[in-house]
């Protein structure tokens, strides 16, 4: 019996792995192809998992003759955009690991093409899919704290990967910061409005471009987010969840990004007129998740097609993430206060096929 999901998997190094570790668990889905520009690396990871499937260097091929109706991008970013718009114009939909696009240019003209094929197309963000910060959510959606007026996020951090992040013009803002970006906007519902930034590179960094930013985001719901990062941080770590509070106007939440979120509110029962008030711990509930992390967003990418609506990463919804990006880009390069809105409508022009 053919399965419903025949899926063309794209890129086939390390991440691979990942993806097929849960789509091997389904009985919805097979894999039909496996596509990289290194022929040995996609028969190694038949090899691997136990596959059975031709393996290809062009998507193109890889779809029309084999009859995908889903790819799973897992491609460097810089192919994001031609295996997007190729799936998509075959009538593929599309999941993807993060980014949605190198520019957002790119981001936009995703977007577009979903929109007129009607197919579908998911970004990994599989932060979101921790049941840590869907606790920290709750807690916000339900009012612990009140109206919410501060968003705060530190992620510092002393990696020492090597290889292309060393040599990035902006590899924190450019490779990493998108995941407490979503994290952000996840946690408090809101979009991006402004954004001010300044990136630098600290004393003692090894890398080439800026591995440090201070962000400064008005959002949709009147809140202000902070973010203030580093990739040279030694000593100190925070986790790579970041370390976040959220201020609303009853409290605060707290989250290490490695324990359980928490929350201090105002004691109801004091009286009023003290000079410092007395204040509640609240501990937050971890949400009961089938899946986490890569497998919980998965899970929900396929439920999002069998239920025939958008994902929660869907790419419509994904792009407002990575205008945070592109956006904090932009200002640390001009020096200035940036509109998102402005940017994202100057991106809204039809990319050249390439020939």
């Amino acid at each position: 019996m053919t399965a419903e999901y025949r899926i063309a998997l794209a890129g086939c190094g390390g991440m691979a792995n990942e993806w097929l570790g849960y789509v091997l668990k389904r009985q919805d889905a097979e894999i039909v192809a496996l596509v990289d520009i290194r022929v040995e690396s996609a028969e190694n990871m038949a090899v691997k998992h136990g596959l059975t499937v031709p393996v290809f260097t062009d998507i193109k091929q890889a779809i029309e003759q084999t009859g995908a109706n889903l790819v799973f991008d897992v491609t460097v970013p810089s192919s994001h955009f031609n295996i997007a718009r190729t799936s998509l114009e075959l009538g593929c939909n599309v999941f993807s690991e993060k980014p949605l696009a190198e520019t957002l240019e790119q981001c936009t003209e995703i977007v577009a093409i979903a929109e007129r094929t009607g197919r579908s197309h998911t970004v990994m963000q599989n932060r979101r899919y921790d049941p840590r910060i869907r606790a920290l959510r709750e807690q916000i959606k339900t009012g612990t704290i009140g109206r919410v007026g501060y968003v705060g996020a530190s992620f510092f951090l002393a990696p020492h990967f090597g290889g292309f992040r060393d040599v990035m013009d902006s590899p924190l803002l450019l490779d990493m910061a998108i995941h407490t970006f979503d994290q952000a906007r996840f946690i408090s519902g809101a979009d991006p409005v402004t954004v001010y930034c300044q990136e630098f590179n600290p004393p003692g960094s090894w890398y080439a471009g800026n591995a440090a930013a201070v962000c400064i985001f008005e959002m949709s719901d009147g809140s202000v987010f902070s973010y203030q990062g580093s990739w040279c941080a030694e000593g100190a770590p925070t986790s790579w969840e970041s370390s976040w509070r959220v201020q609303g106007e009853k409290g605060a939440i707290i989250w290490d990004g490695l324990g359980m979120p928490y929350a201090e509110v105002l004691d109801t029962n004091e009286h009023a007129g003290k000079f410092m008030n007395d204040y509640v711990r609240v501990e937050g509930a971890a949400a009961d998740m089938e899946e986490t992390f890569h497998h919980g967003c998965l899970r929900e990418m396929f439920l999002s097609l069998s239920e025939q609506r958008p994902a929660e990463t869907d790419c419509r919804d994904n792009i407002y993430s990575m205008a945070m990006v592109f956006g904090a880009l932009e200002s640390a390069r001009t020096g200035r206060k940036l509109d998102i809105a402005e940017m994202m409508n100057r991106s809204v022009q039809p990319l050249k096929q390439e020939t």
